[in-house]
Parts: C-alpha cells; sequence; structure tokens
C-alpha cells in the first residue's frame, strides 16, 4: 500500500529544520503564524534549500485577512514567485477570491503563469470560499494539483464529513489534502475513502527561548502568544502520524 505524504507548515528555522530530521515528507514554508501564514523571505528560502533535502512549498500571501487582493498585491505576489522559483522553490501554495466568494480564476491564471512547471497548492482560501463544490471544479479546471482544505471549519475535526465527502467527489482528478487541527487519529477514517494521498499537519510543540531576561510588561502583538516562546516540532506526534499514513 502506497504510504500518505505527510506535510508540515513552518513558520521559523527551527521548526523547518527539525521537521526535516524528525522525518516531514514535505515543508510549507510560511511566516506571521498569528496570521496564519504569509510570504517567507528569501534568505530563508535559499538557506533552508542549502540545509534539508526534501521539497519546500512557498506561501504566498502578501497579508493576512482575507483573500481578495488589489491589483497592486497581485502583481507583489506574482513578483514573489517569480523571486522565490529562482531560489529553488520546489511548488507553491497560494488562493485567491472575488468579492462573492468564487475562485478568481483570472488572477490565479495569472499566478500559475508566472509558477510554470511547479507544482501549486490551492490553500485553505478554499474553506472560505461561498460554494465548496463549485470551487472544487475550478480549481481542477485551473490545473493545480491539491487542495488544502479544513472541510470549510475551524478546524479538521469539526469539517471531518465534508472532507470525506470532498475526498470522494474528487476521486482521482485532485489530492484533497486535509489540513488545519490534525490528529493522527483523523487518518484511518479518511483513509476508508481511498483517495487520501497526503496530509497536512504542524505536529509543532512550543519550546522555551534560550533568552534570559523578559519583560513581563511588554507584548509584541495583540495576540496571546508568549514571546519567549518558540515552535518547534514535536518527535512524537510525527512518529504517531507515520505509524498510521
Amino acid at each position: 500500500m502506497t504510504k500518505v505524504l505527510l506535510e508540515a507548515p513552518v513558520f521559523g528555522l527551527q521548526g523547518a529544520l527539525e521537521a526535516a530530521q524528525f522525518g516531514i515528507d514535505r515543508l510549507e514554508l510560511c511566516a506571521n503564524f498569528p496570521e496564519g501564514g504569509e510570504t517567507p523571505s528569501a534568505g530563508m528560502l535559499r538557506f533552508l534549500k542549502s540545509e534539508v533535502d526534501i521539497p519546500v512549498f512557498v506561501m504566498i500571501r502578501p497579508r493576512g485577512g482575507d483573500f481578495v487582493y488589489s491589483q497592486k498585491e497581485l502583481i507583489v505576489m506574482k513578483q514573489d514567485i517569480q523571486l522565490l522559483k529562482e531560489l529553488g522553490a520546489d511548488g507553491f501554495v497560494f488562493g485567491i477570491l472575488d468579492q462573492k466568494g468564487k475562485v478568481d480564476e483570472t488572477a490565479c491564471k495569472m499566478m500559475l503563469r508566472a509558477v510554470g512547471d511547479k507544482p501549486c497548492t490551492f490553500h485553505r482560501a478554499f474553506d472560505a470560499s461561498s460554494d465548496l463544490d463549485d470551487s472544487l471544479e475550478k480549481i481542477v479546471d485551473l490545473g493545480f494539483q491539491r487542495i488544502l482544505t479544513s472541510g470549510g471549519k475551524n478546524s479538521l475535526s469539526e469539517g471531518l464529513p465534508m472532507i470525506q465527502r470532498l475526498l470522494e467527489k474528487a476521486g482521482g482528478r485532485i489530492i484533497i489534502m486535509p489540513g488545519g487541527g490534525t490528529k493522527a487519529e483523523h487518518i484511518p477514517i479518511l483513509k476508508k475513502s481511498g483517495y487520501l494521498k497526503e496530509v497536512h499537519a504542524s505536529c509543532k510543540l512550543a519550546k522555551p527561548s534560550p533568552n534570559e531576561f523578559v519583560n513581563s510588561g511588554l507584548s509584541f502583538s495583540s495576540m496571546p502568544l508568549d514571546y519567549t516562546m518558540h515552535f518547534g516540532v514535536d518527535p512524537n506526534q510525527v512518529r504517531e502520524f507515520k505509524e498510521v499514513l
């Protein structure tokens, strides 16, 4: 039986290196964890490509928030693709919607032309779209290789019935890659369709910073994040996934 590929989103150098070390099959390289992922730095990609021997897919997202972009934001996205492609990105991850929540086919085609022959994932903008069935068909027609989805819900646990249906509906036409709070216990359920090929899971673990001084009255974000902690990867979680994939 063919093993299911395990992809991990990584937001910093420590997590990326640990993911590769502990057996993750592919990295989704992002920046800005609180916003759910934005375009990472060129320097980060360049360095990682010299350090790891697994594929690195790169998020293309110029800002947090919605997935409706201005013409100038689209130009930035296209230029990011061109620059990161030159630095060795193995694939790209993006998604663009119009003001009505439909897949913006014109904008997506522009990005796909910039990508060329590299594989592309339509990310969880899919979950924010107004009609998942319609979005699925448009994304297939556009030529994306996979869709990252939590089934239109906040987490995979909530969206599991929809993901099961999407796996069946997509069949072998496109990879449906479940992600968003993915747990090892979800895998046997998702495998029943016979179409599960890839899974997206962070396997993240908060680790203390080596910093010895903390200003207790200071925060750099409105989000409840502790700046004295770093996110790494938990080898035990990776092992749990590998046992069921």
